[in-house]
């Protein structure tokens, strides 16, 4: 009888030890298959062809920073390469995001090919990935980011907004009616963007809205900081500052309140200067503001200068911008007008970061100006209106399809807020 018992108590001990196990086994791999839902669901869901092209979720504290390699972010140049196709993008359509103005919505308004959408930039000797919303918005979690400059740096926030989309979309918490200062916050993320209107970045006001060339005539005071938005950045953890097309209009110069020259203005004894005079001064001003700020403690990126292409004439003389595939790097060449204007960018960027160092300020390049110059194709030319109206740009060969190759932007960006993750983690595990 004890015999028994004991076997009795065997037997249920050896069942009880087997359904523990099974248990054990099918907890475990309810896990696993949870954990890679989980990491799989947000692609999954927003229909990616290609998830293996986007990398998993990126904490900016995460240790596993380490395993980054140096070359990856450090000595590969993203900003020299060639455009190649890819079949997966467009990663939104203009009927799935409504952060696109009209007059980029190139195929609301009858664009007869898309090519222009299915292209990636690949640097020289990397990879640069293409853009993955949730990474960007768990790096900016808790942060603001301001785009600071004219039509075609809200033209960059839109894209992101569009390419945010497939996660959330922004609400409108604008301090003021006016469309050029909006604000957007993504409430899961507690993440603030921000545009401000200021197409010379300096103090200016137009005189005559006519002008010699019917572009208007502006007075600009290339000394003096436009306070709408220097006295406003104090907050932000990034900004991206830009200009540079609205220097080809017609202007007046004026340093410590004094005329000093203009730009094509026609007027009489008044010496006629070129365009990067403007320009350099203007971003000398803007640097110097930033770096002037007491409470500042963000990055500045500077979002250099994006050429227009017009062939076949001027802007206002039936020039167009209507071809459908991207120049190769040996087929066109950074020259005159769009050389000085890098060039003056980068001789300002180059100076106010120096003096920046001195005072513990941090800027950054986001160098978009050799791949664009390839994109002749990405604008909407005649495509942003209907063939009836009466618009001022008629074709439009500044601005950039939505969406197109201004996306690109957004893999730059995102590959550089990647590095600043590493740079602080390599800054607070150095040796003191």
């Amino acid at each position: 009888m004890r015999l028994k018992s004991m076997e009795f108590s065997s037997r249920n001990n050896k069942h009880s030890i087997i359904n523990t196990k099974n248990i054990s086994i099918l907890i475990a791999t309810t896990l696993i298959l949870l954990t890679i839902v989980r990491l799989n669901y947000p692609f999954l869901i927003y229909s990616y062809k290609n998830p293996a092209e986007i990398s998993p979720p990126y904490h900016a504290e995460d240790e596993s920073i380490n395993n980054i390699k140096d070359q990856d972010y450090e000595k590969c140049d993203i900003f020299t390469g060639e455009w190649i196709p890819n079949p997966e993008a467009p990663y939104y359509t203009n009927k799935t995001c409504w952060a696109i103005h009209e007059h980029q919505n190139c195929m609301k308004y009858g664009r007869p090919d898309n090519e222009f959408m299915k292209w990636k930039w690949k640097p020289d000797g990397c990879d640069l990935p293409v853009f993955n919303p949730y990474q960007f918005l768990d790096i900016v979690r808790g942060k603001s980011m301001a785009f600071i400059g004219d039509s075609v740096g809200r033209n960059q926030m839109q894209s992101l907004i569009c390419l945010l989309s497939r996660v959330e979309y922004p609400i409108d918490v604008s301090y003021t009616p006016d469309e050029h200062f909006k604000r957007w916050n993504y409430v899961s993320y507690n993440f603030t963007l921000a545009h401000y209107w200021t197409p010379f970045l300096v103090k200016g006001k137009e005189e005559d809205p006519n002008g010699p060339t019917h572009t208007g005539l502006f007075n600009l005071h290339l000394d003096e900081f436009d306070e709408s938005w220097t006295n406003n950045i104090d907050e932000f953890d990034y900004i991206v500052l830009s200009a540079g097309h609205w220097f080809y209009r017609p202007a007046m110069y004026y340093e410590k309140g004094r005329l000093v020259g203009c730009r094509f203005c026609q007027v009489p004894n008044i010496t006629d200067l070129p365009m990067s005079y403007g320009l350099r001064r203007a971003f000398k001003t803007a640097f110097k503001a930033i770096n002037g700020l007491e409470n500042f403690k963000g990055i500045t990126f500077l979002r250099t200068y994006a050429p227009s292409h017009f062939e076949n004439g001027l802007w206002n003389q039936g020039g167009n911008c209507l071809r459908q595939r991207p120049f190769r790097s040996n087929e066109t060449l950074l020259e005159g007008i769009n050389l000085d204007f890098y060039m003056t960018q980068m001789e300002e960027f180059r100076i106010a970061e120096r003096e920046g160092k001195k005072k513990g300020f941090r800027f950054r390049l986001l160098d978009t100006t050799q791949a664009m110059l390839l994109r002749s194709d990405g604008h909407p030319s005649r495509y942003g209106h209907w063939p009836h109206e009466n618009v001022t740009l008629y074709n439009d060969c500044v601005h950039w399809c939505l969406p197109g190759p201004i996306d690109t932007w957004s893999d730059f960006l995102l590959h550089l807020l990647k590095m600043e993750g590493g740079r602080s983690h390599k800054e607070r595990n150095s040796p003191a």
